[in-house]
């Protein structure tokens, strides 16, 4: 048995114990960011391992790249429906709207409305614009010299521009924002968010979905809210309550895991000052680095499929209907696929990681514009900021599902 580092701020019993007795809701797990030793031994003892779930049935944890890899691109053996989330909840009214939900053949109609606003080449007509955000921001934090990665630049680039393509208001942002805090960090302890929150904020937000529909549908544009208004599945226009998913969904993931890439990016060039002074020496390495944090980083840590049928994955015999979790913060430090897999390396090629899932249907919408905010954004701050420093000590989201961090003060120079 490979023997695991203990951080000083865990429980040693955590770090002993039989895999028999592990708990992945257990955040103190996930204090410091994913346990990355408990997840290897996993890989090594146990990579197809059934583990339990608070008030539910359990789980089959999957943490093997390959698996990881064969899961996601079997949507007819391991569905997205009816959630792709561990738990279910006991009055999910709605989820089979959201997109993320769906499996083939109505996931890739749905998916069609929205395409054309996120291919790469339609996501490199925005780099100007991108550019212009970064830059902004980056001048309004350099000048009182002491400020915040998270609040003040990670939040706001992904912010701004999710906001501006799907087509909220300027003065209506950050209070869509807040309703997105919300809903993604149910369970840290210290905001103290809980489900019913999350219920109000979800209510809250649809309620102005609905109402800027009603101007969209009066004032079309180009906007991704028009374009789902316009669009139709099968002759079919959406429904009210397949709109307000669709919006919630493109606010969540263009906000969310974009900020979380950014922060995690940074710190991780904190930690290692050699690896920063090599990227800093050479910009034309940017593009890899971004990869790079992707890998490390994976803001997104997991997601779930359920067996459609019995199955045999990694020499364990799934039966229907059992739930199967995708640890993706696992598959992507495993070293059979990563030589040196625990070594940030801003010039690793390949990479093929699996931060925005691993292929098939759900391959993540946003990708192309989340690689191009990271990297205008780190463009822009090595060359801006080349002295930047932290200040004080990174605060993070309480969650086994977001690899988030909530505060990192840092010093301009």
């Amino acid at each position: 048995m490979r023997a695991l580092t203990r951080p000083d701020h865990l429980d040693p019993d955590l770090f002993d114990l039989d895999l028999a007795d592990l708990d992945l809701f257990d955040l103190d797990l996930f204090a410091e960011g994913p346990p990355h030793e408990l997840f290897r031994r996993l890989r090594d003892e146990s990579p197809v391992r059934f583990l339990p779930e608070p008030d539910g049935p359990g789980f089959w944890a999957v943490t093997r790249y390959d698996d990881v890899v064969a899961v996601s691109r079997d949507a007819t053996t391991f569905t997205s429906a009816p959630r792709v989330f561990i738990q279910d909840p006991d009055d999910a009214v709605g989820d089979e709207h959201l997109l993320i939900n769906i499996d083939p053949p109505r996931h890739t109609k749905l998916r069609k409305i929205v395409n054309r606003g996120f291919t790469p080449r339609q996501v490199a007509v925005l780099e100007p614009r991108v550019r212009a955000i970064v830059v902004g921001l980056l001048d309004a934090a350099q000048a009182p010299g002491e400020f915040d990665l998270v609040s003040d630049i990670s939040v706001e680039l992904p912010l701004q521009v999710i906001a501006e393509l799907v087509g909220v208001p300027h003065e209506d942002r950050h209070r869509v924002f807040a309703l997105t805090e919300v809903m993604m960090s149910v369970g840290d302890p210290e905001l103290g968010y809980t489900v019913e929150d999350a219920r109000a904020a979800i209510t809250e937000m649809f309620t102005y979905v609905d109402a800027l529909a009603q101007e969209r549908l009066a004032n079309p544009g180009d906007d991704l809210l028009s374009l789902i208004l316009r669009g139709d599945v099968d002759g079919e226009a959406l429904t009210p309550i397949e709109t307000d998913f669709f919006f919630m969904l493109l606010m969540n993931a263009g906000s969310e895991t974009t900020r979380n890439l950014i922060t995690g990016g940074m710190l991780a060039l904190f930690d290692d000052p050699e690896e920063r002074a090599r990227l800093q020496g050479d910009p034309g390495l940017v593009p890899t680095a971004i990869e790079e944090m992707l890998r490390w980083v994976t803001p997104v840590m997991h997601f779930r499929r359920t067996a459609a049928r019995d199955v045999v994955l990694g020499g364990e015999n799934i039966r229907a209907d059992d739930k199967v979790v995708l640890w993706y913060t696992s598959a992507n430090r495993d070293e059979r696929m990563f030589p040196g897999a625990d070594r940030f390396d801003v010039a690793r090629t390949p990479n093929d990681h699996v931060a925005f899932g691993a292929g098939g249907p759900h391959f993540c919408l946003g990708a192309s514009l989340a690689r191009l905010e990271a990297r205008v954004m780190f463009e822009e701050l090595l060359t801006r900021m080349p002295a930047l420093s932290p200040t004080g000590p990174v605060r993070r989201l309480g969650s086994n599902f977001i690899n988030g961090i909530k505060s990192l003060p840092v010093r301009a120079g």
